[in-house]
């Protein structure tokens, strides 16, 4: 009911912030002891969730020269209800006798002009070790945690075609790389311990990377390609929960230069995620959060605020998509126009924990630029610009069903 949720909200803001930032939330959400904490007999998300950690980043090709941006991704579904082999949730037997997915995967590619790839490998749960309290996962061979990701995805051309249950491109792979994550974001209450312990949301997310330097190498089908802290424009976050968002929007930017002094800023860095959060089965409408970073300043736009203005729209032609966001609270407002073309973008491919393929329409690229501007609120009421930012190689999506 409203009247549960509003008490939930409550509760969740009664939480201190120190426990909202809790390391934990870049940990393993989905072993069936992650829920004692909370005072469950067995996890929730266990037998009905998923989790996943996001990198992307931006690499040199060593031959050319020209500048690439790739993804990798560690992923959970369902970790109580599978074992040595992956259950695939597309599989047709599968899907006919309302087998639920469970698998550990390993999604990994690039976006390339007419090139954009996503090669899907999928182990048995038994192939997984994951920390509760932090970031160490491990996949089969493939390994993350917050200082550095090394692995590998390959999936021939026949087996691509052969099995549209693997959801996935042919393509080669590979990565050994270090990061440093230098700017990190909590979205607060909404991924709280209190909302948590309550199940209340059916998606969740925590930025610990919202701006990250990568460094080392990346190999993709037999091309080298180098990744330089200074120009890598990295980016690391966090999903779970028991379903996707619908609309789902995301847009990040690490490379923005100042129009005003036409230099590229280092402090700096853009985020916005959000759709229609669903709190207790109830969809609360549209909504985002944005975060950026100015000067070493961190400007918060957050649904769960009082006082808060926003809007945000994403548009779609045969060529491309347009990302416009706008939001202010008493203080500060910013307005976001970013687009990309989908020669540079991809439909990435998920299926929830029932084995429901929803989106089926997700844009994925890391291609996004644009604008950003920031205001300040003068003492009459106005809006003075503090600066406008031009951004480029930014990671957005878009998808609804």
């Amino acid at each position: 009911s409203r009247q549960m949720l509003s008490t939930a909200l409550l509760c969740a803001a009664a939480v201190p912030l120190s426990a909202c930032d809790d390391d934990r939330r870049n940990g393993y959400m989905l072993a069936p002891d992650a829920g004692a904490e909370f005072g469950y007999a067995d996890n929730p998300l266990s037998d009905n969730g998923y989790d996943w950690w996001w990198h992307s980043f931006v690499a040199q090709n060593r031959t050319t020269g020209a500048l690439q941006p790739f993804f990798i991704e560690y992923y959970v579904v369902n970790p109580d209800l599978g074992g040595a082999e992956p259950i695939l949730g597309q599989l047709p037997a599968n899907k006919a006798a309302g087998i639920k997915p469970s698998y550990a995967m390993i999604k990994a590619g690039t976006w390339a002009e007419n090139g954009s790839l996503e090669i899907n490998n999928f182990y048995g749960i038994d192939s997984l070790n994951a920390e509760i309290g932090y970031m160490d996962v491990q996949i089969g061979p493939n390994t993350a945690n917050d200082v550095e990701l090394a692995g590998s995805a390959s999936l021939s051309a026949a087996d691509a075609a052969a099995h549209p249950e693997y959801m996935s491109d042919a393509g080669t792979m590979t990565w050994d790389l270090q990061v440093t994550k230098v700017l990190s974001y909590s979205v607060g209450y909404g991924a709280s311990q209190i909302a948590q312990q309550l199940n209340a949301f059916a998606m969740y997310w925590h930025v610990p990377g919202m701006k990250s330097e990568y460094s080392g190498t990346v190999t993709l089908n037999g091309e080298i390609f180098d990744v330089v802290p200074a120009t890598s424009a990295g980016y690391q976050d966090k999903n779970w929960g028991n379903d996707l968002t619908n609309p789902w929007i995301w847009l990040n930017c690490n490379n923005l230069k100042s129009a005003k002094t036409g230099a590229l800023l280092t402090n700096i860095s853009l985020d916005v995620g959000g759709g229609e959060p669903v709190a207790f089965g109830i969809p609360l409408g549209k909504k985002v959060l944005i975060a950026f970073y100015h000067e070493g300043k961190l400007y918060d736009w957050n649904f769960t605020k009082e006082l808060l203005t926003q809007s945000a729209n994403v548009t779609e032609t045969s060529t491309g998509l347009r990302w416009q966001v706008e939001a202010a609270d008493l203080a500060n407002k910013i307005v976001i126009d970013f687009s990309a073309p989908k020669s540079k973008s991809l439909k990435v491919d998920y299926e929830n924990p029932r084995g429901q393929r929803n989106h089926t329409n997700l844009w994925n690229t890391g291609w996004a630029a644009g604008t950003v501007k920031l205001y300040k609120r003068t003492w009459w009421g106005g809006w003075s610009l503090i600066d406008t930012f031009n951004g480029t190689m930014g990671g957005a999506e878009y998808g609804a069903h």
